[in-house]
């Protein structure tokens, strides 16, 4: 089926909750009562009545599929029942937001049973606290995620812990519908990558890519960002998050070597993740083509390994084994390639890790990052998944080698990692300042599905860039 096909059906916040509930039940024996949670409330600056931009409590969408503020959802274990509360009609709301769902609309939009205004929540929950009153059942709720005077049935214990970490393991792997909305933000998020690649040579300053990207983006539904956008030009790519996108991209009068463009598009909260790395005047410099055909080579070996069962750990290694080998070509580094991983040397250039689970998040849930000895590992230090993958989530593989003279001037200061690094080599490359290319990857079973149809090919990139061809092949 087609994307905009499957996205014609609910979200399936009821398979979501009986997936939560099973794995509670490998945590505990036969978990019983209800999962609660309210959705985040309308919120306004201080001082005025302007409103913060609204961002829906992830936990809270995936059990519900509703990205409304001041809504409840409850869940009954042993019934299977969904019921949503709605904040009731107010004629004075109307005047200003409109018309709100009626708990028909509401029905047949979301995966629930019942539509209730929030004001029949506490007589619903006394009523179930009756029904449970000897069953030894629970509320299982998260810190944080209940809205302000909701009183939980005495009869009940309230469990605030176990659900949270039910919810962010059951979220790594994606069905059907959550790949669907997945795909529709990086067809979005693809097409505004396009267009910036068709104005780049043109453009003058960082902001002006920017503008397009997010222009792009709203055109086509998008107008949220899974995250600020990096528009990073020469040295300035050497930075792994500059947000300001304000930077001219001439220098001494000259046009910068490279643009770096980290940017991704969010659709009902499911956002992509996509880097590519742009030569500013439409044709790589020597340095700059030599650096990123490394990276390329980074990344296509890495997701020719990636499939199902792999160690993530075993993935980054990988790129951090071709980048050694890349820059020991190029006389960046000198020596043998095994004695520089084991002293860590590579971390000088990717200093970050290889990549991340995708999905509501931009770095998703359940990377397992704090079960391993990742901060004592230089090169693990930045690593966000420590485990096998399983088939069905969505990870970006996004390596990348980075100039960054802050960092790297500690490796040469210190004789362990001086050794490793030719510093005259060294001093052509600053100006490249960084490259990384990023995809948003699908692991199967036997392999995975590049969901990111956009050309990283740097003879077609240079084409496109340069205005030698119109069209993508």
């Amino acid at each position: 089926m087609t994307t905009n096909t499957i996205l014609r059906g609910k979200y399936p916040a009821k398979a979501h909750a009986q997936r939560v509930v099973d794995y509670l039940s490998t945590e505990m024996p036969r978990p019983n009562g209800f999962l609660f949670l309210s959705a985040c409330p309308e919120r306004f600056y201080q001082d005025c009545d302007l409103e913060i931009p609204f961002r829906q409590h992830r936990a809270f969408m995936y059990l519900s599929g509703v990205n409304r503020p001041d809504y409840h959802l409850l869940y009954e274990i042993n019934n299977n029942r969904l019921t949503l509360f709605m904040p009731p009609v107010d004629p004075e709301t109307i005047i200003w937001d409109g018309m709100p769902l009626r708990p028909e609309e509401a029905l047949a939009k979301y995966d629930i049973d019942t539509a209730l205004p929030s004001t029949a929540l506490s007589t619903t929950l006394e009523s179930i606290g009756r029904q449970h009153q000897d069953t030894q059942a629970t509320v299982f709720t998260i810190p944080g995620h209940v809205g302000k005077g909701i009183q939980f049935p005495t009869a009940m214990k309230v469990d605030s812990h176990a659900l949270k970490n039910a919810v962010d393991e059951s979220r790594v792997v994606k069905d059907e519908y959550e790949i669907a909305l997945l795909k529709k933000a990086i067809d979005i998020s693809c097409a505004a990558h396009r267009a910036v690649m068709k104005i780049v040579r043109k453009a003058t300053s960082e902001a002006e890519i920017d503008g397009v990207f997010l222009g792009e983006c709203t055109q086509r539904g998008a107008k949220i960002q899974a995250y600020p956008s990096i528009v990073a030009s020469g040295r300035a790519a050497a930075t792994m998050h500059p947000e300001d996108n304000n930077q001219s991209l001439y220098v001494d009068g000259k046009r910068k070597e490279l643009v770096l463009i980290d940017a991704g598009a969010e659709v009902e909260c499911y956002g992509a993740d996509i880097t590519r790395t742009l030569p500013i005047s439409g044709k790589f410099t020597p340095e700059a083509r030599a650096i990123y055909n490394i990276v390329l080579q980074m990344q296509e070996e890495c997701i020719g390994s990636l499939k199902a069962g792999i160690l993530w750990d075993d993935l980054h290694i990988l790129a951090h084994k071709v980048a050694i080998h890349g820059l020991l070509d190029l006389g960046i580094l000198k020596g043998n390639p095994d004695e520089i991983l084991a002293a860590r040397t590579s971390a000088a250039f990717m200093p970050h890790g290889l990549g991340h689970f995708l999905g509501m998040d931009t770095h998703d849930t359940g990377g397992h990052v704090h079960e391993t000895d990742a901060e004592t590992d230089p090169l693990f230090k930045y690593l966000r998944i420590r485990r096998k993958l399983p088939a069905g989530c969505v990870v970006t593989v996004e390596p990348g080698i980075h100039f960054s003279e802050h960092l790297i001037r500690e490796y040469l200061s210190d004789p362990l990692h001086s050794q490793y690094i030719d510093e005259t080599v060294l001093d052509r490359f600053w100006d490249v300042g960084g490259v990384c290319i990023e995809d948003d990857v699908l692991v199967t079973e036997t392999g995975n599905i590049n969901l990111t149809d956009l050309p990283k090919d740097p003879e077609l990139v240079e084409q496109i860039v340069g205005g030698v061809t119109a069209d993508f092949i």
